[in-house]
């Protein structure tokens, strides 16, 4: 058997867009091959895989393309060009309510969907109770489908497209709709699908669901793939291109793309070093887990700004967000910053974390966070590790430094 499951090569996907209905029209009756349309490349030569046991997630901002690629992969849409060649049958959880007939109710729909995917009546009676019961709507599920809220959808279609024992799950931001105890209960789903060796192919806004989900993940943006690789780092990039993009027009430095990936922002102030400091004052990079120190960042004023924003990331080894704050948040204000002039930057605080390699992302921006404006971004600025004090071990990222008691009860009788 092949050991990829999903593979699309050179895929592109084209639209024609005309400024008037009738345009349309006179291009057809033309005589002299006119063009009254112009081209709108919703992918652009795109190449991607899947292997078995896989999952992949694609990130990007919105109207890059990610809905495009995962249709044309489930064959709801056919491209303009490339092909896709999929081995394994795939259920797919694209935009809400997607082949659900509203007037159907929540069972007619479910034996619907499986009748089209090929499932005989008999193993269909098998697999609504357990579809019913993932659900979990209650009475609503003989009830026509178009009195159903949003959650609803959602439950239902996951409910039938993870049953259904799919050799290929793809998942289009749906989860983002339902409640937290339903997200919980899907991710765990996943996670189970994931260990039998199945591939997944998923798309999310979520770094904290991506990364621990996925062991891959690709950038995908304007209809083109921009990165591909672990997906901490794929998402380094992706916050880097949100910083770049959302920086106003004469602001914006002309970046590539391994500047980019480690670096962002207009230069109007640079972080020019980060460094960790112990209570000895001497810059470290091996701390003990529960020790005081101080985080430094020297920074250059090279124009005048008012009030910035000095933010600070901590991230364990596989990306995960560990913790995150900045003055904005903490109530600070820094005040009108003159250009020619340099500030320390100091946070200072106990080092409650558990033993492991731990990285230091640093930003300097208008506002609360750094989409309003990015004056720097730097990912990865500082790499320090933690080790665990000789007489408080235990497991995790967070040290509680709990107390233990224990006392006699009565005899069960």
């Amino acid at each position: 058997m092949s050991s990829f499951a999903i593979k699309a090569e050179s895929l592109t996907k084209v639209y024609r867009l005309y400024p008037a209905p009738i345009d349309r029209l006179k291009e057809a009756l033309t005589p002299f091959g006119r063009k009254y349309h112009e081209e709108f490349y919703a992918l652009n030569d795109v190449n991607i895989e899947v292997e078995q046991g896989q999952c992949v997630g694609i990130i990007g901002l919105n109207g890059s393309g990610k809905s495009t690629l995962l249709q044309m992969i489930a064959g709801v849409l056919t491209p303009s060009s490339g092909r896709v060649i999929v081995n394994g049958k795939i259920a797919a959880l694209l935009e809400l309510g997607a082949g659900f007939n509203p007037d159907f109710s929540g069972v007619e729909n479910v034996i619907f969907q499986c009748s089209i995917m090929g499932f005989p009546r008999r193993e269909i009676d098998e697999l609504l109770p357990k579809i019913v019961e993932f659900a979990d709507i209650g009475a609503f599920i003989n009830h026509p489908v178009k009195t159903y809220s949003s959650g609803m959808y959602v439950r239902l279609a996951f409910a039938v497209a993870i049953n259904v024992d799919p050799d290929i799950l793809i998942v289009d931001e749906a989860l983002a709709v339902g409640d937290i105890r339903f997200q919980a209960k899907c991710m765990a789903k996943i996670r189970e699908f994931r260990r039998a060796g199945k591939a997944l192919l998923f798309v999310s806004h979520d770094p904290g669901a991506v990364k621990s989900l996925c062991n891959k993940a690709y950038l995908l943006d304007r209809g083109r793939i921009l990165d591909e690789g672990e997906p901490d780092q794929v998402f380094n990039y992706y916050n880097s291109l949100i910083a770049e993009r959302e920086t106003p027009q004469e602001g914006r430095s002309s970046l590539q793309k391994g500047l980019l990936r480690q670096r962002s922002g207009n230069g109007k102030v640079r972080i020019e070093q980060t460094s960790l400091i112990d209570s000895q004052e001497r810059s470290v990079d091996t701390v003990v887990s529960g020790t005081r120190v101080r985080l430094e960042l020297a920074a250059d004023i090279h124009h005048d700004v008012d009030n910035p924003t000095f933010g600070i990331l901590i991230r364990d080894r596989l990306g995960n967000d560990i913790f995150g704050s900045n003055n904005h948040l903490l109530g600070v204000e820094t005040g009108l910053l003159t250009a020619g002039s340099r500030l320390l930057i100091t946070y200072e605080m106990q080092l409650d974390l558990g033993a492991g390699v731990y990285t230091v992302t640093v930003a300097a921006h208008a506002g609360e966070a750094h989409i309003e404006e990015s004056f720097d971004w730097i990912n990865d600025a500082l790499v320090f590790r933690v080790i665990h004090a000789p007489d408080a071990k235990f497991t995790g990222v967070c040290r509680l430094s709990p107390t233990f008691g224990f006392q006699p009860r009565k005899a069960m009788t």
